[in-house]
């Protein structure tokens, strides 16, 4: 199958007309370089491949330099029928800079290459013109104005994209009386010509930014934000996790009603509907977790945050770009890892990678949820706009932040500082405020319900059933004779100074796995001990057991700092190839994380 190679500066719509041509939903972010892997889909009987976004062909970070790596293989191979180059039609010079070498590129190698002229329709929002016939003529190439996001012109580019594929060779850069001056001269001359005016498009842009990266006012609405994105985590969820739960529970009686009594039924009840259905219940928190970051990336408010957040992380040793990693690991450490090669510098990027596990990621959320329902109060403010659960939600994510940000200081005191001699300037583009496209966002949102569930879901589905199997026997369901209460009493002694039984211990170690099996082995735990309760409540049954407070507060900050997710461990061994670096940070933050559970379980 041929190719079609899609190339861009990023914020330039390239993953949306990429998602649009292909019918698949990649994300699409307003950060340059969080598109770090080559994406492909079918384009009629073409593979259309989505290469990460990049500037130049001058790399400034390990991301771009893959880019451009990755597109020199593309124009040495016989599979590449066509280039694609996406170009910014509300900033024309940027994107040509890069789409300019590009021609050259496909000029050397004998490729045929079109040009997509996105974001058409906000050119004519400001009432401007863009004679693409005219700029063809100039550029040697055919160019075609569409919007990936309205669908202007993009039945009529589907058309003339199928019929480049066919007859590349009708589509190689013509040589141009410009083609010897410098690119930057090129296409400044041409945006100047076919552009819109940058004051134009800036006027409301910069009224904004005027208001949102204020030095007083910016910093609290930044604040505002982070802080009603992880109440929202709380407060939005809530009414589908009780839903989740209430179906849970009513399946769980029906099974039980219908199975007759034994070891089957006991099975289905306690380890699937203790361990499995206490997970599936804090799915719905993952999805508007997704969601409000989704919003942030989309509407272009993140680089504002980056912006705002270089000065401060620069004082921990970080840089402005260490802030996306950082909250992208609030979803999941390891894309976060992946996101931090955009750092320019090798000592923040190694910093900002063995710090990203202290965010608390999604994998968290049902081990917060879980003690936070049973710790902590169900106490409203406001009108109910904000809870006391919520707010120790937000407690817990700002401890792992300000931990991070702590052993952020400390690794740059210990770092050598000289490896940064040649250091880059943090450079930022910011992207014009937008609307979200919204069914990219809701299909992000339930894609990472499902890739939640289905990454997790084998793991405690095996843990439960291996540990209801050890709880359950060789005396048919009696605990406290049981093989787990052997290996649980085993381990006690570790766990007894935490205030923590064996059954916490059992669950702490399984969930090295992935942390979100802690919750699925206590319900597993729980259920066995308690069948006759109602398994999905399980809060109501670790409440009833007497969990202590300072026991309660100690396992919460446990998980806050503990590396628990062997994905993660490999992921960080992966990135900076060293063995060393990925285990020494697993038994780093696990000591701390058993030094402040044991000051909480101590002196609370």
């Amino acid at each position: 199958m041929k190719n079609i190679i899609l190339v861009g500066k990023p914020n330039s719509g390239k993953s949306l007309l990429f998602n649009q041509l292909t019918g698949m939903r990649q994300k699409v972010a307003n950060f340059p370089g969080v598109t770090v892997e080559l994406k492909s889909g079918k384009f009629d009987q073409y593979q259309l491949v989505d290469f990460p976004g990049t500037y130049s062909l001058q790399s400034l970070s390990r991301d771009e330099e893959l880019a451009i790596a990755k597109l020199h293989e593309a124009m040495h191979s016989d599979d590449t029928s066509l280039i694609v180059c996406n170009l910014d039609a509300t900033r024309l010079e940027r994107s040509l800079v890069f789409g300019l070498q590009v021609r050259d590129l496909a000029f050397q190698h004998n490729k045929g290459l079109i040009f997509a002229l996105n974001m058409i329709d906000e050119v004519s929002r400001f009432g401007h013109h863009i004679d693409t016939e005219q700029l063809a003529q100039d550029l040697g190439c055919k160019v075609h104005a569409l919007s990936a996001k309205t669908l202007l012109g993009l039945h009529e580019f589907r058309l003339a994209l199928l019929d480049a594929a066919q007859h590349p060779q009708d589509f190689i850069p013509l040589k141009t009386e410009e083609a010897s001056q410098p690119v930057l001269e090129i296409s400044r001359k041409l945006s100047q010509q076919y552009g819109i005016k940058a004051d134009v498009v800036l006027k409301r842009q910069n009224k904004i930014d005027d208001f949102l990266l204020n030095n007083v006012f910016g910093g609290l609405i930044f604040l505002v934000i982070m802080f009603l994105l992880f109440q929202s985590i709380f407060t939005w969820a809530s009414p589908l996790m009780d839903g989740v739960e209430a179906i849970v529970g009513q399946l769980a009686a029906l099974s039980s009603s219908v199975l007759p009594p034994g070891v089957v039924n006991d099975f289905v009840t306690d380890a699937l509907f203790g361990g499995v259905g206490s997970f599936l219940v804090f799915v719905p928190q993952i999805m508007v977790l997704t969601l409000v970051i989704g919003l942030l990336e989309d509407t272009g408010y993140l680089a504002r945050a980056a912006l705002i957040c270089h000065k401060p992380l620069s004082f921990f040793g970080l840089s402005g770009r260490s802030f996306i990693p950082y909250l992208s690991g609030h979803a999941c450490a390891i894309p976060a890892i992946f996101a931090a090669r955009t750092i320019e510098s090798p000592r923040k990027r190694l910093i900002t990678m063995m710090t990203i596990p202290l965010m608390s990621c999604s994998a968290r959320l049902p081990v917060y949820a879980l003690l936070i329902a049973v710790l902590v109060p169900e106490t409203q403010y406001l009108g109910g706009l904000l809870n006391l659960q919520g707010i120790t939600f937000f407690i817990l994510y700002f401890i792992g932040i300000l931990t991070a940000l702590l052993v952020s200081t400390l690794l740059n005191k210990l770092t050598d500082m000289n490896t940064d001699q040649a250091e880059m300037p943090f450079i930022l583009e910011l992207p014009t405020y937008r609307l979200p496209h919204w069914k990219p966002l809701i299909h992000r949102v339930l894609t990472s319900a499902k890739q939640f569930i289905k990454r997790a879901a084998p793991v405690i589905f095996m843990v439960s059933v291996v540990i209801w199997f050890l709880g359950y026997f060789p005396q048919n369901g009696d605990l406290q004779s049981s093989y787990l209460a052997m290996l649980g009493h085993w381990i006690d002694p570790i766990f007894t100074p935490l205030g923590l039984d064996w059954r916490y211990g059992v669950a702490i170690l399984v969930s090295f796995l992935a942390r979100e099996v802690f919750v699925g082995a206590l319900g597993t735990l729980f259920g066995i001990e308690g069948a006759d309760e109602n398994i999905a409540g399980l809060a109501a049954n670790i409440q009833s057991d007497g969990l202590a407070l300072g026991a309660g507060i100690g396992l919460m900050l446990f998980y806050v700092v503990a590396l628990q997710c062997v994905a993660t461990v490999a992921t960080i061994k992966g990135e900076t190839g060293s063995k060393k670096i990925a285990w020494g940070l697993f038994v780093g933050y696990g000591l701390l994380a058993y030094f402040l559970a044991f000051l909480a379980a101590t002196f609370i």
